[in-house]
């Protein structure tokens, strides 16, 4: 499933190429046709991320929301301008940097990762060499045509004079009013990436610290805390030291404040290159290839039965909270 650092990466993607465009809306498939006809013609005026949820608002008064879930995913197509910290330079997007985009010398080449975790053309669900893993797509055709034909299942495609958003898969694609909108932000924990204010700080290490649940299910709980996936949690657990199973109410002050204080840094990260990177001080050659490898820049993550870089002893595969959970059993004593 995509985590927060991607959500905020499309976000910035609409920021910049979207807010202030007025939208042609359309759903290609049909299932969000009725949405589709409630937005379509009206001017994007905003877009936020929080956590792993998406929302964008209409000059009318209503928001489109989207959370990606374990299949959805954003492509991208035109005259794109991307964010500053996702690449320096202004340029057609297609399947490859082919069009004129530049990338800051730290993140040219290595952006591009053998896994298909990251791309800057299309953010979510896992893909390889632009085939979508959920719906064994065809490859995707980047030509000079514009608006490109929708390749796939497209619930919604936006679009403007010089930019189309072509959606895929997501577990939630719904208008709502500012109301609904308020709602459910209502029930999502706070994002560091949004408010990393110390009330924000305060609210975490309050929720965790009265509560009877482990923590390895707590960082997984959107309602605790905003944007944490599978890999951020095995991560952020081992990088504390700390056993996925205590209780959160049996954690010390300065322990859980270490934790949101690690996840806005890890999360900054993530949404500056595009890569859950969790390991850090990695300098040139290293650097270089954890980028482009996800098993050189995680600590536990899918390294079950391998020695822990730190110990030695093989990491350990469980479930927890519907999902795989990965950890050393000495480091996290």
């Amino acid at each position: 499933m995509p985590e927060g650092h991607s959500v905020h990466r499309i976000t910035r993607q609409f920021q910049r190429n979207f807010v202030g465009h007025r939208v042609t809306v359309t759903s290609p498939q049909g299932r969000f046709a009725a949405g589709a006809e409630q937005l379509d013609g009206q001017t994007i005026t905003d877009a936020r991320a929080v956590g792993k949820q998406m929302f964008l608002e209409f000059d009318h008064g209503l928001w489109l929301r989207i959370h990606l879930g374990l299949y959805g995913a954003w492509d991208f197509n035109g005259e794109i301008l991307m964010d500053a910290t996702m690449a320096s330079a202004n340029g057609r997007m297609g399947q490859t940097n082919q069009h004129g985009t530049e990338l800051p010398p730290r993140l040219a080449g290595p952006t591009f990762d053998v896994d298909g975790e990251n791309s800057i053309f299309s953010i979510g669900a896992p893909r390889s060499t632009r085939v979508r893993m959920s719906e064994r797509e065809k490859e995707i055709d980047f030509t000079d045509t514009f608006p490109p034909e929708p390749v796939g299942q497209v619930r919604v495609r936006l679009l403007t004079d010089t930019v189309c958003a072509d959606l895929r898969g997501p577990t939630a694609c719904e208008v709502l009013d500012p109301a609904q909108v308020a709602a459910v932000l209502a029930r999502l924990g706070p994002d560091p990436e949004l408010d990393n204010t110390p009330e924000a700080e305060e609210r975490f290490v309050t929720v965790v610290r009265k509560k009877p649940t482990p923590i390895g299910r707590l960082l997984m709980d959107q309602s605790v805390v905003s944007g944490i996936g599978n890999v951020y949690r095995a991560e952020m657990l081992f990088r504390a030291g700390l056993n996925p199973h205590t209780p959160g109410k049996s954690l010390g002050d300065d322990t859980v404040r270490a934790l949101w204080q690690d996840w806005a840094h890890l999360l900054h990260i993530g949404v500056a290159t595009g890569q859950m990177m969790t390991m850090d001080k990695l300098e040139g050659a290293g650097y270089r290839r954890a980028m482009k490898h996800r098993a050189d820049r995680h600590w536990v993550y899918k390294r079950e039965g391998l020695p822990c870089r730190v110990c030695g002893t093989h990491i350990v595969l469980e479930e927890m909270a519907a999902r795989k959970l990965y950890w050393c059993p000495r480091c996290q004593a």
